[in-house]
């Protein structure tokens, strides 16, 4: 089995609620544990606050997800500047902004950018899934196929 799904979502923070429901759904319905589930959705909240908060001029940003052969694989794309530089390390406490790409790199397997300064970035996000045991005794073939 292999789940593919693509949000389409204006640039406003109301939409993040609504990836963070249709993925989570879909990755607990497969039976990946929820400390799994919270860093894929932890890591998904943050690029689409920056595709929101960074994504202009554009109204809208794209998720992408394909969950299948025991990975998660995210692509959030926005239309906006682009950054002009990724940050090494955690910004000092006092500063308000920061520290979402370097969140994402704490829970994720993979993640790499291709920014097109003037038309965007694109984030791509990949972990490995960890099953909850209960559904993989319930169900033998769905990690094979998952």
């Amino acid at each position: 089995m292999e789940i593919e799904f693509s949000l389409a979502l204006p640039r406003d923070a109301i939409g993040i609620p609504m990836v963070r429901r249709v993925l989570g759904d879909a990755l607990r319905s497969i039976g990946v544990t929820e400390d799994c589930v919270s860093d894929i959705l932890l890591a998904a909240t943050e690029a689409c606050a920056n595709a929101v908060r960074h994504g202009g001029p554009a109204n809208r940003y794209e998720v992408t997800a394909a969950i299948g052969h025991g990975r998660c694989d995210l692509r959030i794309v926005d239309r906006g500047r682009g950054l002009l530089t990724l940050p090494e390390r955690f910004p000092p406490g006092e500063t308000e902004n920061g520290r979402g790409i370097l969140i994402m790199q704490s829970v994720v397997d993979e993640i790499s950018f291709d920014i097109t300064p003037g038309r965007g970035t694109t984030v791509w996000l990949s972990k490995r899934l960890d099953w909850n045991e209960d559904v993989a005794a319930a169900r033998p073939g769905l990690l094979a196929a998952v």
